[in-house]
């Protein structure tokens, strides 16, 4: 009987300690950016290697990716993304005039983490269905009339069942109903 007592026991505390899924951890991670990342600052700096950020009160789009994906998952895609760029150069974009990898600014750039997340096979097909697109989710999108943007799904909706994404796009990070106010150009799931 103790046995029994202890196996379930056991499988309580783990069903009480298991982890959340990915995507949770992702928009509870993009959340807690809300109101600390209050401005929108594009400017090149040098950071850290690895783990590098830029200080916490600004930055684009990309860092509340890059900081939700850190704090969730542990995952840095500052390392992933050099990493990857120094060993298939080629594959990534040229947009910027680049000869060599720059680690300081290489993450931060919307069609570098397309070409990432693309190659490591986080790819989705984009729609216009809402069902389609789950918490954690990253949706990448063009804002007129040609800049990059990538959003971050969250597990809240609006009214008519769209789901709100979590960004910043001009005035710090947010959480807003905008999932399909520009024209999609991505979307990934994090596995």
């Amino acid at each position: 009987m103790l046995r029994l007592i202890s196996a379930l026991l056991a499988v309580f505390i783990s069903t009480v300690h298991a982890e959340k899924n990915p995507g949770e951890s992702i928009v509870e991670a993009a959340r807690s950016q809300i109101g600390v990342t209050t401005s929108y600052d594009p400017a090149y700096v040098a950071l850290a290697y690895p783990g590098g950020d830029v200080p916490m009160d600004r930055g684009v789009c990309t860092d509340v990716v890059i900081r939700a994906l850190r704090k969730a998952l542990q995952a840095d895609l500052q390392a992933l993304v050099h990493a990857d760029m120094r060993a298939h150069f080629a594959k990534y974009p040229k947009n910027w005039g680049l000869t060599r990898t720059d680690r300081n600014i290489d993450h931060r750039r919307v069609p570098n983490l397309q070409t990432y997340l693309k190659r490591r096979g986080f790819s989705l097909p984009v729609s216009k269905d809402p069902a389609d697109y789950l918490p954690g989710d990253l949706v990448t999108c063009t804002v007129p009339p040609h800049l990059p943007h990538i959003m971050i799904v969250s597990d809240r909706k609006s009214a008519d069942g769209t789901p709100l994404i979590i960004h910043n796009i001009g005035r710090g990070t947010v959480e807003e109903d905008r999932l399909f106010s520009f024209p999609l150009t991505g979307h990934y799931r994090w596995k």
